[in-house]
């Protein structure tokens, strides 16, 4: 067992209580939390326990906490201590399904159902810390303030039935301490992996192939009315303007489902089309519906025959995903259907919502859900869900599927053993049947963002939204579909394309950004981060696609069938559909961690990434409107909706991340290309470029570390394609070559086609594609090339000699 780090357990360990802020990172000392000496909170009850952990035993840099209380129950919420005066970020749910960040400085800062904490560090020595609510046994633990409102901090524990009830816990939380706050939150997740042992890191796992491709999505194109002629003429047109798609992702709308009140037989309630009218639907069927089984084809029918066409007919397209609810469909399934393979074992629960998430934000789809129930396959069987499901869909050529309205369990779970132990039996199930039938790893999680589904229901599973994206267009209002949405139900603001600017048209587009690039510094230990499709003909598609061009993450679209921005598509995609995908994923940059780029009036988001041989940064105005802690809702703040300015660095890029760090030792000057600016800068380490950017614009800027060629004293950087938004993705290697007698060589392999350009302090002699002069140009001392596409993604080497 671990020790304790209590003052009589430390006095066993030989440590004298006054010695223990140099020999331990965090120790409990009286009634105050101490990192490296420095109080980070005050008055910690009696009863909370901390234990050192036992998985940092060279370097102890953690520790889990824990509380007895008197009696046992089944929810209980305790102090863990005071804490005033030290910024902090966080991420809380702020619906049922999704999280956002979070900033303040007290304890009364901090918001119900939080799900991790980073205090910053002072210049006195306190380092960052790093606060992660865990599992423990058959509960699981978040944060909230106190109801008192005296800046305590508060630790829930609850189990979700209260059949289930405890008093005596030890690690429901842990705690690591920092010097760097990106390697600490992965350190951290290292040690909550080894003592749960219940998931597992991103590191350890493969990414689907998906991420490699553009995907296009059928939501936005058709909702639940999708079709096989729509699907085919979808395809077909991003294939004519040059723009293949990879994956094709069947949502919404292709099942064989029913309300209760509607006969079993029949076109299985498309006629329910309007917003909220499929969720109390229930899934009749593992087969698809008389859209799809009325297919047919040259030699085949059905789903399985629409399938085989669409991937005979466009090559390019080498996945086809659809979707599912994690019960099947957003009511589960429904009883007694009779329906071959579908499980016997199922009923209707009455969801029931804890108290934390009562003080969400009000959801549509969750009202629906617990109006009308969830149709729910018991748990020992939940397998035959998941088999009879997948077996079917890879026996018609489905390659994966996306998972949705993941974090339902928590409501269902009173009859079952708690939220946990249902946790675990479904996606023991699911992870079961993902590794027989999509190898291992083909699925999309959404609507996950719980800390349940984090530290239960990623063992294999390897991509998921970090994100939940509001793009609805004028078009919505112009056509026959969800002409019902209520904005107070929904609580998302309603908009088009023809609302003024000034009026804060866009801000849900900016809280989508900062969604995705906060959530991530956590989720991204163990899920490649999902920024979410978009479309290429909003107003906003842009600044949508810059962040997905550098996010790290798959690019797809949900574009209207021929309705396409082909000029901004290709600026991401490639002839043959690949995408230059960077290799870490994107996170906020270290000067805005803990300030607020959506309602602060000044704070730009600045995110960066890692190429091969680059670094990128994205700037983005994201101001005007996030969530409202009052008002318990997102909504717009037209105030803060006005241009800002950021400065930004070589330093702002954390070069030593990733599975693939680049070395920056050594070097003392960088090429910093601006995309929309299309300029270039010589910067050192440490000085700064000014950038302004009006409301929900963007600048990207690839950072290059410059070299120098030894025997001629010549300085080099590789820029990238300057036609693709990825500018620095394009390069794929490096090499130099010297030698007495020849010209000096420098050989860069490039990914894609167009614009090619390096910073060079001098002009070279020569240049060659593929071993083939061509011709060049010098211009403020960049050297630009035309490569040219060579049928495949394949980098072709541009040499320049000097």
């Amino acid at each position: 067992m671990a020790p304790s780090l209590t003052k009589n357990a430390l006095d066993v360990m030989g440590l004298a209580v006054d010695d223990t802020s140099s020999q331990l990172p965090i120790t409990l000392h009286g009634s105050n939390l101490l990192a490296n000496g420095h109080p980070i909170l005050t008055e910690v009850p009696l009863s909370v326990t901390a234990t050192l952990s036992p998985f940092n035993k060279t370097k102890p840099s953690g520790c889990f906490l824990g509380f007895d209380a008197d009696e046992p129950k089944s929810r209980h919420v305790v102090h863990i201590g005071k804490l005033i005066g030290i910024r902090f970020m966080s991420i809380f749910r702020f619906k049922v399904w999704w999280s956002t960040h979070w900033t303040g400085t007290t304890g009364n800062d901090v918001e119900h159902e939080t799900q991790m904490m980073l205090l910053d560090k002072n210049d006195s020595g306190r380092p960052y810390v790093v606060i992660l609510p865990l599992l423990e046994g058959p509960f699981r633990a978040s944060l909230q303030p106190s109801h008192a409102n005296d800046d305590h901090v508060d630790m829930c524990v609850e189990s979700g039935s209260k059949r289930v009830s405890g008093s005596s816990f030890r690690s429901c939380l842990y705690m690591h301490v920092g010097d760097d706050p990106y390697s600490l939150v992965h350190e951290s997740m290292k040690v909550v992996r080894a003592h749960l042992g219940t998931f597992k890191l991103l590191e350890e796992k493969d990414v689907p192939k998906i991420v490699d491709k553009l995907g296009w999505c059928t939501w936005d194109a058709f909702y639940l009315m999708v079709h096989p002629r729509g699907v085919w003429e979808g395809v077909k047109g991003l294939v004519e303007g040059g723009c293949p798609p990879g994956l094709v992702l069947i949502d919404d709308g292709w099942q064989s489902v029913c309300h209760d009140e509607d006969p079993v037989e029949g076109q299985e309630s498309m006629t329910r089309i309007s917003a909220g009218e499929q969720m109390p639907g229930r899934l009749i069927s593992f087969h698809e519906n008389y859209k799809f089984k009325d297919y047919e084809g040259a030699s085949s029918k059905g789903m399985g025959g629409f399938i085989k066409d669409l991937k005979e007919e466009f090559g390019s397209v080498e996945h086809v995903y659809v979707w599912h609810a994690l019960c099947g469909y957003w009511g589960g399934i429904r009883p007694r259907t009779n329906s071959p393979g579908m499980p016997e074992e199922c009923r209707v629960i009455n969801p029931k919502l804890s108290p934390g998430l009562e003080r969400a934000m009000e959801d549509m789809a969750v009202d629906k859900i617990v109006r009308n129930g969830v149709g729910l396959v018991l748990p020992e069987v939940a397998h035959k869900l998941y088999e009879g499901m997948h077996s079917y869909l890879q026996s018609a050529g489905i390659d994966g599927v996306k998972v949705d309205v993941i974090h339902l369990l928590e409501m269902l779970c009173e009859d079952f053993g708690g939220r946990v132990e249902l946790a675990k039996a479904y996606y023991k199930a699911l992870t079961a049947s993902m590794r027989k039938h999509f190898n291992g790893n083909g699925v999309i999680a959404s609507m996950q963002h719980c800390n349940d589904f984090m530290y239960l229901g990623t063992e294999a599973i390897a991509l998921g939204r970090v994100g939940i994206i509001c793009i609805l267009l004028s078009v919505i209002c112009r056509s026959n579909l969800f002409l019902r949405i209520d904005t107070n139900v929904i609580g998302d603001d309603f908009w088009s394309e023809t609302t003024a600017e000034a009026d804060g048209t866009y801000w849900l587009q900016g809280c989508h950004m900062v969604h995705c690039a906060y959530n991530s510094l956590w989720m991204g230990n163990i899920i490649q981060p999902d920024w979410d499709m978009f479309q290429s003909t909003h107003p906003c598609a842009e600044f949508h696609a810059a962040s997905r061009a550098i996010s790290g993450g798959p690019i797809y679209i949900s574009d209207s069938v021929g309705k396409h921005n082909f000029k901004l598509l290709k600026s991401m995609v490639l002839p043959d559909g690949s995408v230059l995908r960077c290799q870490h994923y994107a996170l906020p940059a270290g000067d805005c961690l803990f300030e607020d780029p959506l309602h602060d009036g000044k704070t730009m988001l600045k995110i960066w990434n890692l190429n091969k041989c680059t670094g990128v940064l994205g700037a983005f105005n994201c101001q005007g409107g996030g969530w409202c802690s009052k008002s318990r809702r997102n909504k717009i703040f037209p105030d803060c909706s006005k241009s800002v300015t950021c400065f930004a660095s070589p330093k702002d890029v954390e070069w030593n991340q990733g599975k693939n760090p680049i070395s920056v030792q050594g070097v003392t000057i960088f090429a910093v290309y601006t995309f929309q600016q299309n300029k270039l800068k010589l910067l050192k380490p440490s000085e700064k470029v000014e950038i302004p950017l009006e409301p929900f614009s963007f600048e990207l800027l690839t950072v290059s570390p410059v070299r120098v060629l030894r025997k001629k004293l010549i300085q080099f950087a590789p820029i990238g394609l300057v036609n693709m938004l990825n500018t620095g993705g394009a390069i794929d290697s490096v090499e130099v070559e010297e030698h007495e007698g020849n010209p000096s060589l420098v050989r860069i392999g490039v990914m894609g086609c167009g614009e090619m350009r390096m910073f060079a302090s001098e002009r070279p002699t020569a240049c060659e594609i593929d071993g083939d002069g061509v011709k060049f140009d010098y211009f403020d001392k960049m050297v630009r090339v035309q490569v040219p596409w060579l049928t495949s993604s394949r980098s072709v080497l541009v040499d320049y000699l000097f």
